[in-house]
């Protein structure tokens, strides 16, 4: 077909100009033609040229892509750095209200067994760390230490079951014995039925037995139970702190157990 076209073209040339039947003919076959195909390869260079021009877009998205990722990255830093930096504040308002030079000790490792709950410091006996000593964060009680190596303590958490502290509702001094729940964390024990206890009361340590200073914040109730048989209420409390996130404690160099011991002794003579 097209060797027809160019041979109808060929013979129109050769009549030498003149535009008879067959250049018209000629003309009105060819003309759709020749549009189709300059439609044909016009489209082709928008196609080409759209995917130069998506080409480009899609390196342009990489570079920028990567630039987000350094700026996340660095606004991550930032974050941890201004956060490390308010953690830091807060620990050195706390040691600055204590009564005591207290030791900074950095968390080393975690037990996390509901029935034994203790952790491990950087702080031993080389720093004068003994058994008997109370572990205290910003936030309020940690816990206590029960077994003390060269240069690491281990702390029982308060909220270790096998953990008892004398504690007190703070507004009205009522008292009572904080027990470890685990991670349920603590219950308050031996509370009157009539005494004026509600949810969100603060509930702080009442000092007595010396071996932890009074007024140490410890948690907030958080549930009231009132069974009818028996004398005391049921009393779940919400620890002040979260020992998940624990990574720095003061230890208080004050050796309050051999003062307590000191004091009983001299009781009994």
């Amino acid at each position: 077909m097209i060797l027809v076209v160019v041979g109808m073209l060929l013979l129109a040339s050769m009549l030498g100009g003149r535009f008879g039947t067959p250049h018209q003919l000629t003309l009105d076959f060819i003309g759709p033609l020749q549009s189709a195909v300059t439609r044909t390869f016009s489209g082709i260079a928008v196609l080409k040229n759209d995917y130069i021009a998506f080409w480009n877009v899609r390196e342009d998205n990489k570079r920028l892509q990567a630039l987000v990722d350094k700026y996340l990255a660095e606004l991550g830093e930032y974050r941890e750095a201004y956060s490390i930096y308010l953690h830091l504040q807060e620990l050195l308002a706390f040691k600055e209200n204590l009564s005591f030079e207290p030791l900074a000790a950095r968390v080393v490792g975690k037990e996390p067994a509901y029935w034994y709950q203790t952790i491990v410091v950087d702080r031993g006996k080389k720093d004068d760390v003994l058994e008997g000593m109370v572990a205290l964060a910003p936030n309020g009680v940690v816990g206590q230490v029960i077994h003390t190596a060269e240069h690491y303590s281990k702390i029982l958490l308060a909220i270790a079951p096998s953990s008892a502290i004398d504690a007190m509702i703070q507004k009205n001094r009522v008292r009572g014995i904080i027990k470890g729940a685990g991670e349920n964390g603590y219950v308050l024990q031996y509370v009157l039925k009539n005494a004026d206890v509600e949810v969100g009361d603060h509930i702080v340590t009442a000092g007595i037995g010396g071996l932890f200073p009074a007024g140490i914040p410890i948690g907030k109730v958080s549930k009231i139970k009132k069974k009818q048989r028996g004398m005391f209420q049921e009393i779940e409390v919400q620890p002040d702190i979260d020992f998940q996130k624990l990574e720095l404690v003061f230890i208080d160099p004050t050796d309050r157990r051999s003062m307590l011991e000191s004091m009983n002794l001299s009781n009994e003579r």
